[in-house]
């Protein structure tokens, strides 16, 4: 017994260090693309104005990299995110309309009450919908939710037309744009769901079930864990994260279309990579993820504000998304 518990302590020891090893190169990452931006434009960079909007765009996008973080723990991913957060939003703006034509902008807060549910619903709806195809009907998670992807964005677009659509009421617009305490209200929403699934993955069973599926399926399995339900339960929790990721995004913008944020997927990918999880399945921290949102918003605030063409971020951030999974797949043979 003695040996057993030694053993299982010495695996936990190993697997922090490794843990705490990645968070220490995301931080000096991040500490360096902060030291190259603000030597390039200091006048600009250090602005308060910049860390302020960082502050609110930075919600959406570390939701959406958490989302997709989630997917990959089982080995998969979800493509359908940003479909799923423009449908929320959408419906939400659909849903005002309907309440109040022409006045939606003067509605009080139990429609917007009512929006949320509904955006959160549209989350759980499509999550589930992505979760069956995935774990009951084994469907390749990224042929299932690329084609869940186009059907989310089609029925977006039918419900729109095409233009977006404006005019939320003033508690929505809150949600995107207020602030508590000084504080961008849309950060604080992130920090609240970021611990609260950070507790889910490392303090629950469900958490345990899911880093074991997508370490060791088949000892999953002979583990008498009930694979179908947790995976599908994984996806119900992305498609969440990626409503409210829409809902933010909505509230901030004052409008709802359905294609906007086309490059957070690229960029979602890019980050939850970047911050440590296992596109193989079975490793990833929020933690990891949310420093590198922080280090990838820092850099493309200082591209704009050093004016580099956005078909160029897109190039670098491809290029770059190969170059950490290429050196994550050395790091892990070695």
């Amino acid at each position: 017994m003695k040996t057993k518990g030694a053993e299982r302590g010495a695996f936990d020891f190993r697997r922090l260090i490794n843990r705490e090893d990645n968070i220490g190169q995301l931080l000096l990452i991040t500490a360096a693309v902060f030291v190259v931006m603000a030597a390039l434009s200091p006048e600009k960079f250090l602005r308060f104005y910049n860390f302020e909007s960082i502050s609110f765009v930075f919600p959406e996008l570390g939701l959406l990299s958490i989302a997709i973080m989630v997917a990959m723990l089982t080995g998969g991913i979800d493509l359908s995110i940003i479909g799923i957060a423009n449908l929320a939003g959408v419906l939400a703006g659909v849903l005002f309309h309907r309440l109040a034509p022409g006045a939606s902008a003067s509605l009080g807060l139990n429609a917007v009450a009512g929006g949320i549910a509904l955006a959160l619903a549209v989350g759980v709806v499509a999550g589930a919908l992505n979760g069956f195809l995935i774990a009951k009907l084994r469907i390749t998670p990224i042929l299932a939710t690329l084609g869940t992807s186009q059907v989310y964005s089609g029925l977006a677009l039918v419900m729109t037309g095409g233009p977006a659509i404006v005019g939320f009421p003033a508690g929505w617009n809150f949600i995107g744009n207020g602030k508590v305490a000084g504080v961008a209200a849309p950060f604080l929403i992130f920090l609240v769901l970021a611990a609260g699934v950070s507790f889910i993955l490392s303090r629950t069973a469900f958490g345990a079930k899911l880093m074991l599926i997508g370490a060791n399926p088949k000892a999953a399995v002979f583990a008498g864990l009930d694979t179908e339900r947790v995976v599908f339960q994984s996806y119900v929790l992305t498609g969440v994260l990626a409503s409210v990721a829409g809902l933010i995004l909505s509230g901030r913008t004052n409008a709802a279309k359905s294609d906007y944020g086309a490059s957070y997927l690229l960029e979602a990918v890019l980050i939850a990579v970047l911050g440590g999880t296992n596109p193989a399945g079975g490793r990833g921290t929020v933690l990891g993820v949310s420093i590198a949102v922080l280090a990838l918003m820092l850099l493309s605030s200082g591209f704009q504000i050093l004016r580099f063409s956005n078909f160029l971020i897109d190039f670098i951030w491809g290029g770059f998304l190969l170059l950490v999974i290429a050196i994550n797949v050395m790091r892990n043979r070695r």
